[in-house]
């Protein structure tokens, strides 16, 4: 029988109007029917399907890469490593990892702390000058066969890199990857979890809002 001790839920709850990358649309969330009204409550939801806690897939950078319903599920679900960092400036760069690598993180899920999620609201630091990961950090975790990456701002790339590197060369070696995720702080750096990050099943979608959670089994 399996049992969980504990579960850390990592995604930023979505809200109206809330923070996310600073040239999309924002979310909206708007009641439609209430219980004293209509005798049910419903919402209907427009904005960016990277909105908040979100998983890129393929197709979101690549001309025919595969879309968000397209990738394997067993990408999603899997032991997982938080590594925290404190970044150089704008980046998390390969030494940054390589300092904290562990042998069993090889082949594994890998959620980057920076802390940044702290800092949300609508202020330029937030928004365009987060931290990302370089180059040289992104090729190191294709050297280490990483399934999934995460990290806790609202890019995996700081925002001035706007020839999206990193993005491309994860994605065209089919490692997708998570932005803005929230809470990380809760996980201590080298433990292992079972992480299971969720997207909607959203065909022909470039990615999707994500629930994603660290579990600690026995």
């Amino acid at each position: 029988m399996i049992h969980i001790k504990a579960i850390h839920d990592l995604t930023v709850p979505l809200e109206t109007y809330m923070p996310i990358w600073p040239t999309n649309p924002l979310l909206e969330i708007k009641p439609v029917g209430t219980v004293a009204r209509d005798g049910y409550k419903i919402e209907t939801i427009s904005g960016s399907t990277h909105s908040g806690t979100h998983i890129d897939a393929p197709a979101h950078m690549l001309e025919n890469g595969i879309t968000i319903d397209q990738i394997d599920p067993i990408r999603f679900i899997g032991t997982g490593y938080c590594i925290k960092t404190i970044p150089d400036g704008n980046f998390v760069r390969s030494t940054h990892l390589i300092e904290k690598w562990k042998e069993e993180y090889d082949g594994s899920i890998i959620l980057i702390e920076t802390g940044w999620y702290k800092k949300r609201g609508f202020t330029r630091e937030f928004q365009y000058e987060f931290p990302g990961l370089t180059e040289d950090a992104a090729e190191f975790l294709i050297e280490r066969n990483v399934k999934l990456v995460g990290i806790d701002t609202l890019g995996i790339e700081p925002y001035q890199d706007s020839d999206f590197h990193v993005h491309k060369k994860l994605l065209s070696k089919g490692i997708p990857f998570i932005e803005d995720l929230y809470g990380l702080d809760d996980l201590e750096e080298g433990k292992p979890y079972l992480v299971v990050a969720l997207p909607l099943k959203m065909k022909g979608a470039s990615g999707s809002m994500a629930r994603v959670m660290a579990l600690e089994m026995d």
